[in-house]
């Protein structure tokens, strides 16, 4: 072992490490709360986890999914458990205001908005930070997450010279300076432990023998992202209001659960991500709560309406449900358990 650390010493890699040390850049030792215990468990097998601290996160969809309030609702958790952090939010689509922000309870004061038109600026501006942030003694840093919304919409310094010059070629480097700017990001938020989430669009796949979606902006960040989650939504009334969005959130890539899973979570217009939502439908689907013509009957014995039970949530979610919800989760949710979702699963007793 003495003859390893003096190769790892020799190396001048300041982050080189035995492995059973821990591997600096990619070890994720802590998670952050989104907001949502289930989307929690899609992310890290836990309804306790959430984002990876060191990892980029891909949250892709079609236009008007829900996106930016999706990505908005967790930065507003992150501060809210994090009382001296901060945001870095990279923005190229003109859509955030400082009313949207604080609309949403989120401390403005502590959200930086760095506007980009370009992968290049987005690519230097972002390593500038972190290379400040590092510089930093890491004890004194606050916690610190990046987001960039949206991916799809940056542009490239050729596309913008050419388009000064009345040119409509395609500018074919994009792919590739996209891929170059990861390359670099993605050690260096490993090295200081920043998350980042990033939004981008979604196609339709020209060919394909079955209906399938594809993320916009080339390969660098599908191999970068630690995790993508593809969204779609439905609209969530009361009456003949609308109040908030059902998300449809299936993970497409992960390198912490697996993959192809899917869970529903609810984005409401004045609370954001619900805590509880979704939790319902995995207790039915396995064993932890059951169904009784159309209601649902709990472990103690007494039925209640499923829209009963979503509604207040922390009377019928108890400590002991939760015990067995979070072993659900990790058997579900991680790697080495394979069983699929029972039909039960597809059926939602929450509306």
């Amino acid at each position: 072992m003495s003859f390893l650390k003096d190769l790892v010493k020799a190396s001048g890699n300041e982050y080189a490490n035995i492995v059973s040390d821990g591997v600096a850049a990619g070890d994720v030792d802590s998670f952050i709360d989104t907001g949502s215990h289930i989307f929690n468990a899609l992310l890290s097998g836990s309804l306790y986890g959430g984002l990876p601290s060191n990892k980029i996160t891909a949250i892709a969809g079609e236009s008007a999914t829900g996106k930016t309030f999706f990505a908005l609702g967790m930065v507003k958790q992150f501060l809210e458990d994090n009382k001296d952090a901060a945001v870095i939010y990279f923005e190229s689509e003109s859509a955030i205001s400082r009313d949207m922000i604080e609309d949403r309870g989120i401390d403005s004061n502590r959200v930086v908005i760095v506007p980009v038109v370009t992968v290049q600026e987005f690519r230097n501006q972002a390593i500038s930070i972190l290379d400040k942030y590092a510089e930093t003694p890491k004890d004194k840093r606050p916690p610190m997450m990046f987001c960039l919304d949206s991916l799809g919409m940056l542009s490239t310094t050729k596309e913008i010279e050419d388009t000064a010059e009345g040119k409509e070629t395609k500018d074919m480097t994009r792919a590739q300076i996209t891929k170059g700017a990861f390359r670099v990001l993605t050690l260096k938020l490993g090295r200081v432990g920043v998350p980042m989430i990033v939004t981008n669009h979604t196609y339709d796949v020209i060919g394909s023998m079955f209906p399938q979606k594809e993320m916009g902006g080339g390969s660098g960040l599908k191999y970068a992202a630690s995790s993508i989650i593809y969204l779609s939504k439905r609209k969530e009334k009361e009456g003949t209001e609308i109040v908030g969005n059902i998300i449809h959130c299936k993970n497409a890539k992960s390198r912490l659960t697996v993959e192809n899973r899917v869970v529903d979570v609810r984005l409401s217009y004045d609370k954001g991500l619900d805590r509880y939502y979704g939790l319902l439908d995995m207790a039915l689907a396995f064993g932890v709560f059951e169904k009784s013509s159309t209601r649902v009957k709990l472990p103690n014995g007494k039925t209640e309406f499923g829209k009963t039970i979503n509604n207040n949530p922390e009377k019928y979610f108890t400590p002991d449900v939760m015990e067995k919800l979070e072993q659900v989760a990790q058997e579900y949710f991680k790697y080495g358990n394979t069983e699929n979702r029972t039909d039960d699963s597809e059926e939602s007793d929450s509306e």
